[in-house]
């Protein structure tokens, strides 16, 4: 496993497997995300099989998949939420990491200062300044 951590509650990484969950839920982490797309996967590591290991690890699962290039608020809202909702850390992933750290860093908009989620996802080689623009907005509209 690769885990690169966000911020203290959240996390992201590459590709996990069903035999990665106990050592997640040992490593203290409560929530697990998933933001790839069962068509990028074959079954063993599809969202059916990665939700059985995990909650037999007594880890919660979401499954938020999220296209490449077609990001969307409702996919946004629903990381925001779970990441919210979670008991503890969260793990996210997706093929590489970096479809979990852009759509952790529109959910913070707002929480976060613009400047501060940009440097957290650089910081682990996810290129997020072009978001500025968006990320900006985003705050602006949550107040």
């Amino acid at each position: 496993m690769d885990l690169r951590q966000i911020t203290d509650s959240y996390s992201v990484a590459p590709q996990l497997a069903p035999t990665d969950m106990a050592a997640l839920a040992e490593a203290g982490f409560t929530t697990v995300i998933c933001n790839r797309p069962d068509g990028e996967n074959p079954a063993p590591l599809q969202a059916a099989a990665m939700q059985a290991a995990a909650e037999a690890a007594g880890l919660h699962f979401v499954f938020n998949p999220v296209v490449g290039g077609q990001m969307t608020m409702d996919n946004v809202e629903e990381q925001r939420d779970a990441i919210d909702a979670a008991d503890g850390p969260v793990i996210a992933y997706c093929a590489s990491g970096n479809r979990s750290t852009l759509v952790w860093a529109l959910g913070q908009a707002g929480d976060l200062p613009t400047d501060e989620i940009i440097t957290r996802g650089e910081a682990w080689g996810y290129q997020l300044a072009w978001l500025r623009p968006q990320l900006e907005a985003l705050a602006a509209q949550r107040g």
